[in-house]
């Protein structure tokens, strides 16, 4: 009897603390998820990004600029095309200390044919397919929110044409850049 009870207590040991150690994805907070989309994430190193942007180009050469007044402050920009389905975007990020507070990825249709509508349904569903049921949605604008990082999804139209923007937001590294910006001068009243 007891050999019984010491072989099961040694088959079942290594899942019980397996189980203990790591908690199912179910009971994990949305704040300690970091969203991505197409390979980006919110708070992605200045290096990280070029890579994934160099990798994704469609003919186009990634541009960075710095801010005026320092060189902390970082926007690049390229048209890519993603593998995985053929979308193509514009992308931008946003670079605070190497670090992305904003990236974006933008994209049109609709001008000179009927296909704007349908890019809005195909990026809504594949929004929806990645981050599931937005948290907060607006006439158009949907949210994920992730702690101090979010998903948006906003879309503007006039006539068939449209536009959709997706924007990866760290709010963490946003509030640095208070360091670099100098307050205004106060108006005597």
């Amino acid at each position: 009897m007891l050999s019984i009870r010491a072989g099961l207590i040694a088959l079942l040991a290594p899942t019980v603390c397996l189980a203990q150690a790591a908690p199912p994805q179910a009971t994990r907070s949305r704040a300690s998820v970091t969203p991505a989309y197409r390979g980006l994430t919110p708070g992605l190193s200045y290096r990280a990004f070029v890579e994934r942007a160099n990798a994704l180009a469609d003919h186009d050469v990634l541009a960075c600029r710095t801010a005026h007044n320092t060189a902390a402050l970082l926007q690049c920009g390229v048209v890519i095309r993603d593998p995985a389905d053929g979308a193509r975007f514009y992308l931008s990020g946003h670079f605070v200390d190497q670090t992305a507070d904003i990236i974006a990825l933008y994209d049109s249709a609709g001008f000179h044919d009927t296909q704007g509508p349908a890019l809005v349904a195909r990026t809504q569903h594949d929004l929806r397919r990645v981050f599931g049921r937005p948290r907060r949605a607006h006439a158009g604008m949907w949210e994920w929110s992730y702690g101090h990082k979010l998903v948006r999804l906003t879309w503007r139209g006039r006539g068939p044409a449209r536009w959709v923007a997706i924007q990866l937001t760290d709010k963490d590294v946003m509030d640095r850049i208070v360091r670099y910006v100098k307050p205004a001068a106060r108006r005597k009243g």
